[in-house]
């Protein structure tokens, strides 16, 4: 049974997140025409044509608000109060060697808080989504409260660049301090779904270096984990969009306390 109001931002995120889905998963396995970006960063036409699909869903419900895509860039003025961040392929390169680990981010910043998301798994057939008080997965219409685990002790950690906060901390040696070894288990996926499975339960935290201020590749899922529960803060411990000072979310607030020692560790060695 379905709990959102399909008119609501937070019902708009979710249809805006499948229609992108859609184009994700019809365009996989095809030959797809590539587009550089920058040093070993490139566009496909799946992200283009899944872009369009969740723009013509947001303008034709919204059309007066502002929007950054990641493809497309800003629209709108650009100091909107109302502006949709959109990623309509986090996990290019996966999907680009026919690997399903992707996602598609929709998120609505409001002033300075994300007041709905939603991150579509085009493979998986599942919306992780937030009205920015409570958060859920949609599997076969119905929808289903999200609840963080840290049980798994899986952490999922991005080692792509930029790594602004280098060398003081890199996330190779974070995967390579005894400590970590001790208690969680890497994953590295490569794409932002995995902050949906922190909210999700499927992982016990996620851990990125970077600027993740008015990310379209972040906002969703950072806004899933406030709404779940999670403890979210930068790499320094501070408000996440403080800086440019990364992101370690976790499921509880003893896990994050965890990684946090392992982080100030490191960093207390590469400064």
């Amino acid at each position: 049974m379905s709990i959102i109001n399909g008119d609501s931002d937070a019902g708009r995120a979710v249809t805006a997140a499948q229609a992108g889905a859609t184009v994700v998963r019809d365009l996989y396995g095809s030959r797809l025409e590539r587009y550089d970006k920058s040093a070993g960063d490139f566009a496909t036409e799946a992200d283009l044509a899944a872009e369009r699909a969740v723009l013509d869903v947001l303008r034709a419900a919204r059309p007066d608000d502002a929007v950054t895509g990641e493809e497309s860039g800003r629209s709108g003025a650009a100091d909107a109060h109302r502006r949709w961040l959109v990623d309509p392929l986090c996990g290019t390169l996966n999907y680009a060697v026919r690997t399903t680990l992707v996602g598609v981010n929709v998120a609505l910043r409001e002033g300075p808080e994300v007041t709905a998301a939603a991150t579509a798994d085009p493979f998986g057939g599942e919306v992780f989504w937030t009205d920015g008080a409570a958060a859920w997965v949609r599997r076969d219409g119905a929808d289903e409260p999200l609840t963080p685990w840290a049980g798994s002790c899986l952490v999922d950690v991005n080692l792509d660049p930029p790594f602004p906060n280098a060398p003081a901390f890199q996330a190779v040696r974070l995967l390579a301090d005894p400590g970590f070894a001790e208690r969680f288990r890497p994953r590295v996926i490569s794409s932002t779904l995995a902050l949906a499975w922190v909210a999700a339960g499927r992982r016990a935290a996620y851990v990125t270096d970077g600027d993740v201020r008015d990310s379209v590749h972040f906002a969703a899922g950072i806004a899933l984990c406030r709404a779940a529960g999670c403890t979210v803060t930068g790499l320094d411990g501070a408000p996440v969009l403080s800086g440019a000072n990364g992101l370690v979310a976790a499921a509880d607030a003893e896990t994050h306390a965890a990684l946090m020692a392992l982080v100030k560790n490191q960093t207390a060695q590469g400064s």
